[in-house]
């Protein structure tokens, strides 16, 4: 009797032939994993989110230059969509003003002893979006996310690296939201 993967195969001992899984399935068993998830996933509707398809051809963002947010929005509508970022805002179709980005960090709970227990980290990042001929497309809007992280006086550090990793989540949040609402907004300057 053979064994493989836990089941026999009763070849050699005149019972009926029972395949191994080797034999019903050739490319193994991580590979039978993969086709079960794919499966999975395709029965309850994921899909990947494709393409934005924003309203213009072109946007020109107007930020401060050491702006980590609107860099990874250029970044974030070059790759994701049709519209080309550009450097030129007489050039643009729309100018995407980002008027302001504010991390914010307020005390949640405290200890019987005084100390913080947790925090809540905000990230507040408010815009508004203009046509070429100065027309306000989106009034000023703000984004505002946030998290809540216990603290321990203990782990300093960690807790530090952990608040950095929130933040950087919450930008990146921000920025696909962001996308989204452009996508939305009922602009039709596509000629």
């Amino acid at each position: 009797m053979i064994a493989k993967f836990g089941i026999p195969s009763f070849r050699a001992s005149g019972f009926p032939f029972i395949p191994s899984l080797n034999e019903m399935y050739p490319l193994g068993p991580s590979s039978l994993i993969l086709l079960m998830a794919a499966l999975l996933l395709s029965g309850c509707g994921f899909h990947l989110r494709g393409q934005a398809n924003l309203p213009f051809d072109s946007m020109y963002v107007q930020a401060a230059p050491t702006s980590l947010f609107a860099t990874k929005l250029k970044r974030a509508v070059s790759a994701g969509s049709q519209t080309k970022v550009i450097d030129d805002p007489k050039a643009a179709q729309v100018t995407l003003q980002i008027l302001s980005e504010l991390p914010q960090k307020v005390i949640l709970s405290l200890s019987g002893a005084g100390r913080v227990s947790e925090f809540r980290l905000l990230y507040r990042v408010s815009y508004r979006l203009t046509d070429s001929k100065g027309i306000e497309r989106i009034p000023t809007t703000e984004i505002v996310l946030q998290r809540d992280f216990a603290f321990n006086d203990a782990a300093v550090l960690s807790k530090e690296s952990e608040e950095a990793l929130l933040y950087r989540d919450m930008q990146d949040d921000a920025v696909q939201q962001l996308v989204r609402r452009l996508q939305a907004a009922k602009i039709d300057l596509k000629s």
